[in-house]
């Protein structure tokens, strides 16, 4: 029985052969390239399965500018997977040229490229009519607060510091995206990280428990809520939460935010420095 066994294997590991004319021909099944992973173990790679683009008429379409290509390729897998139609540009100049085509909704702009600049790129798409009303947002290493100052004055919606945390940015376009669908419905409540500010009843609970703030406090956490990571400056505060019949001087919106600070603490408030302030919603 063991002599047949073995038998068997050995002719299982020996290649048929025929011979013809006196030629001995030998047949072998072709095979994928394997990888050695050990002594004893055989590794035969599948390609890597990539991400479909969206079939989706109604996605939202994202230009991201970087000419970084792993971190445009990050993105793009990324974006892709959550349901966005993604272009991509390597620099400023090659995003004005695939902008006015591809018509984003969204773009991704790094700061410092060749041949053109993020800062430059977005001031010339800020002046396209097409684009003045389109979400700009930076991505950047470059992390100083003129960066911040030059990327808002040239008409930036948000600043993000690199390296990226795609689950944190993929949040923050879901939030956008749900503004942008229903721009004039306004929640009675906001929530965010803990925060919930009840609109009806002029409260602010804390983690569950309520914190009591003098009615333009309210106003102004309420404001800046509503609006997550939209950068709002001083004069912009005052109108829309003192108005235009009262005169009250810049200093007057930082008192206010110092006071609303101490009292829900630093972190959802942030400050641009030279530009003014925003709700930041990341812990």
């Amino acid at each position: 029985m063991q002599s047949s066994l073995l038998q068997f294997k050995s002719a299982a590991s020996v290649p048929q052969a025929s011979k013809t004319s006196g030629h001995e021909t030998v047949t072998r099944r072709a095979r994928r390239p394997a990888i050695l992973l050990s002594s004893r173990i055989l590794f035969y790679p599948k390609p890597p399965r990539s991400v479909q683009p969206t079939a989706n008429p109604n996605a939202y379409k994202i230009l991201v500018v970087d000419d970084d290509p792993d971190i445009v390729e990050l993105l793009e897998y990324n974006l892709r997977k959550e349901g966005y139609e993604v272009a991509s540009a390597p620099d400023g100049r090659k995003a004005l040229e695939i902008a006015p085509q591809f018509g984003p909704d969204i773009i991704l702009l790094d700061v410092m490229m060749p041949n053109l600049d993020g800062i430059a790129a977005c001031r010339q798409l800020r002046e396209m009519p097409k684009f003045k009303e389109t979400y700009i947002i930076f991505l950047t290493a470059r992390a100083e607060e003129f960066s911040e100052v030059a990327a808002f004055e040239a008409g930036a919606d948000d600043f993000i510091a690199k390296p990226i945390k795609p689950r944190a940015l993929m949040s923050r376009l879901a939030a956008f995206v749900r503004r942008d669908k229903d721009p004039l419905v306004q929640t009675d409540s906001i929530e965010i990280n803990g925060l919930k500010i009840d609109r009806t009843g002029f409260a602010v609970f804390q983690n569950g428990r309520k914190i009591n703030l003098p009615k333009k406090e309210f106003e102004l956490l309420a404001f800046l809520a509503a609006s997550p990571h939209k950068v709002f400056g001083r004069e912009e505060l005052l109108q829309n939460i003192w108005g235009n019949d009262v005169f009250v001087l810049a200093r007057t919106v930082d008192v206010h935010v110092r006071k609303v600070r101490e009292k829900v603490g630093d972190h959802h408030i942030q400050t641009i420095k030279g530009v003014g302030y925003k709700f930041n919603t990341d812990n």
